[in-house]
Parts: C-alpha cells; sequence; structure tokens
C-alpha cells in the first residue's frame, strides 16, 4: 500500500456509497465518479458526492473493484496497521485452530487485508498477492518480516499469472523466498499429506475442508466413493472407517498425489481417472451402489451469468449420486461457487432427491473450516457450502 504525503481523495456514486454504508468494503469502477491521479496500490481517501469522508482505502487502477476499504477512519501510519492486522489474523488462528497443522493464516477481507492469502503448511508457509497494494516493496518486506518471526521452514510465494495480468502487476514466478524447503508432510485430524509448495491448485491444498472432511468421517461405513477427489482428502478420511472407498479425479497429477498419500497413511483406495458426469452415468446405469458418495466440484458459476448452468450441473451430480446411495446411505455435497446460495444449492439437492424418489435427511448444513472466517457484511467470504444428507430408508 503506497502511502502518500497527501492522501489523495476518489469520490463514489450514491450506490457505491451506500454500498460501503452497508458494512461490504468494495466499490467496483463503475461507481467511482472521480479520482485524483492516482498511482497503483495507493492509499485514498473515499468520500460521498457531498464530500463526506467514508473511509480510507486501497486503490486498484486495473481491477473492476477499483476500491477495498482498509478504515472507517483516517490511516496515519499503514506500515503499523499491517503489522497489527497480520498479528491479529495469527492470534485469531491460535484460538479456533485445531488437530492440524494446516492452515489459513490470513484469508484477504476476511482478516482485513484485502488481496492477501497465507497458509501454514507444517513447516512451510505459502502466500499469494492478489491486488497492487499488497504486491508493494513496503508491504512485501512487512509480510516477510512478520512471516519469518514464525520461524518456518520456507516461505513460499505461489503466482497466478492470469491475476497478476488482470491487475497490471509486474511478472513474478511461483518460488522460494526463504529457506530451502518446498516440500512436507502435514496433517489434518490425524492424516497425513505430502505437500508440494510449487504444485497443485490454490497455494497447495483445500485447507477449507478440514473441518468438513472431519465431519463426513463421522458418517463413514461400508462402501465409498469420493468424487472429483483431487488429492484424496475426503477419500483418505472415509478410509479410516469404510471397508473399500474408491476415488475419482480427471487429473493424473492430482490422483498421483492421492496415492502418494494413501501410502503414506497406510491406506488402500482405488483412484480412477475419468470425467465425474460420465463415470456417474455409467455407474448409475450398471447399478452400482455406495453406502457413502462426496460430491466436491469445482465452481460451476464462477459468474453470475452462468448461474443457471451451473444448477442443472450441481442437480444432475446430485440425481446420480442419490441413485447410487444405498438405503440409509449419505451424500456429503459441496459447492464452492459463492454465486450459488446456500439455499439455492439445497434447493438443487432437494428436487433432485424428489426426481428419484427419496427423502432425505439434512444432518448438518456446514461452511469452511473456522481459519476461512466468514464476514457477514461480506457475502463473497460465505463462498463454500457442505451439506450432510441422510437417504431415508
Amino acid at each position: 500500500m503506497r502511502q502518500q504525503a497527501t492522501t489523495p481523495r476518489v469520490v463514489v456514486s450514491r450506490r457505491g456509497a451506500q454500498r460501503l454504508k452497508d458494512g461490504h468494503v468494495w466499490v467496483y469502477r463503475s461507481d467511482v465518479l472521480s479520482a485524483d491521479e492516482i498511482g497503483p496500490g495507493a492509499l485514498v481517501e473515499i468520500a460521498d458526492e457531498r464530500g463526506t469522508v467514508l473511509g480510507t482505502a486501497s486503490y486498484s487502477t486495473a481491477s473492476q473493484i477499483a476500491i477495498r476499504l482498509l478504515s472507517r477512519e483516517p490511516i496515519d501510519d499503514i506500515e503499523g496497521l499491517f503489522r497489527r492486522r497480520l498479528q491479529d489474523a495469527f492470534a485469531y488462528r491460535k484460538l479456533v485452530v485445531r488437530d492440524t497443522d494446516a492452515y489459513r493464516l490470513v484469508f484477504s477481507e476476511a482478516d482485513y487485508l484485502p488481496g492477501l492469502i497465507i497458509d501454514k503448511y507444517n513447516d512451510v508457509l505459502s502466500f499469494q498477492v492478489l491486488t497492487q497494494a499488497m504486491d508493494a516493496e513496503p508491504v512485501r518486506r512487512i509480510l516477510l518480516s512478520e512471516l519469518s518471526m514464525l520461524n518456518p521452514a520456507a516461505i513460499i510465494e505461489r503466482v497466478e499469472p492470469r491475476i497478476r495480468q488482470l491487475e497490471q502487476l509486474p511478472v513474478r514466478t511461483s518460488g522460494l523466498l526463504q529457506g530451502e524447503k518446498t516440500s512436507t508432510v502435514f496433517t489434518m485430524n490425524g492424516v497425513k499429506f505430502h505437500f508440494d509448495a510449487l504444485e497443485g491448485q490454490k497455494t497447495g491444498a483445500f485447507l477449507d475442508q478440514r473441518e468438513n472432511y472431519a465431519a463426513a468421517t463421522q458418517y463413514a461405513r461400508g462402501e465409498a466413493l469420493d468424487v472429483f477427489c483431487y488429492q484424496g482428502g475426503f477419500a483418505l478420511h472415509l478410509a479410516e472407517r469404510c471397508s473399500s472407498v474408491t476415488g475419482v479425479d480427471s487429473s493424473r497429477p492430482a490422483l498421483e498425489m492421492a496415492d502418494r498419500n494413501g501410502k503414506l497413511n497406510g491406506r488402500e483406495i482405488e483412484w480412477i481417472e475419468g470425467n465425474a458426469f460420465d463415470l456417474l452415468h455409467d455407474y448409475a446405469a450398471a447399478g452400482r451402489q455406495y453406502d457413502v458418495i462426496v460430491l466436491d466440484p469445482p465452481a460451476f458459476a464462477k459468474t453470475k451469468k452462468s448461474l443457471p448452468t451451473a444448477l442443472r450441473g450441481y442437480k444432475e451430480l446430485n440425481l446420480r449420486a442419490l441413485k447410487m446411495l444405498r438405503p440409509g446411505g449419505f451424500l456429503v455435497s459441496c459447492s464452492c461457487s459463492y454465486h450459488v446460495s446456500q439455499g439455492k444449492f439445497l434447493e438443487v439437492i432437494r428436487a433432485a432427491g424428489q426426481d428419484v424418489h427419496k427423502n432425505l435427511r439434512l444432518l448438518e448444513n456446514r461452511g469452511p473450516a473456522k481459519d476461512h472466517p466468514n464476514l457477514l457484511n461480506v457475502p463473497e467470504t460465505a463462498y463454500l457450502k457442505c451439506a450432510i444428507i441422510n437417504v431415508s430408508r
């Protein structure tokens, strides 16, 4: 965050001002009425059309989210504020994280550090920068200084080239910034996982499902099918109690890591490379039956426009899975599409159950793990849904 001698002012529309007054922290470029000459990632004062100051924010010259509010008050010491918020985020995790040495340390807006993601995998820290403000050199220096205080074996930056291109950030490559270690083994709920800091999706693994893995294990029994299994998160947890587990994913590298994770835990799991929709169709047609089925697909609705198509996709997946569940079986159905609300998601599952003439009991209606907090005034932080359903006999 670049702080200038005189903080420049950005005037926002009535709609943008109301959005901030309602508690949100974003203002879109379409609601920016006027802005002084402002550099990328600069600290700015936000005002409405009447001149009322609404707070202090970081400014992006490239993103459609032009303004990300940092404080509703003036900021005199931005570097001190950044350090305090990092330390507060670390302290929060000490309060809420259990049964793991891998968790999210900083979750962007949810930790009042918009555009910054930090994950801890045992002794390795992995971070990702998503905005111009967080990519400023003073911020990066503070970040590395605070992360070093945690005494990690290594600090690694994960880069998403597409995001940097959209934010008009200089080209960087993923790599080691401190230490020499790029891989480790971490544990969630007593299950061990390999972690390669420079491979895989996001910053390396799906830590937001950690508490849902444990919840699903409570219902594990008999034969289980984990669809979109990625590196085996649900499958490895279910294998503790199930007589057999099959994991399905279209990514060979993900399945190779899942197999390594299975061997690390001494679990015998069948891994199948294939298209989930085709496999479920074929298995349902063949009369295959399971006691537990997990559906954890990637986001189907990445934009609001794609919502109708996404809902059809979720319904098809859930319908096929419900056909394959034995009476008394359990469906663990997930969605990480923000645009699919919790209500819409449950309605899709209900409709799928109705179509296959099965009565469904909602046992648990879950979200992400507590290290991925949800700000009630920023609905975009409430993206993950996990419904645990019992199919009545």
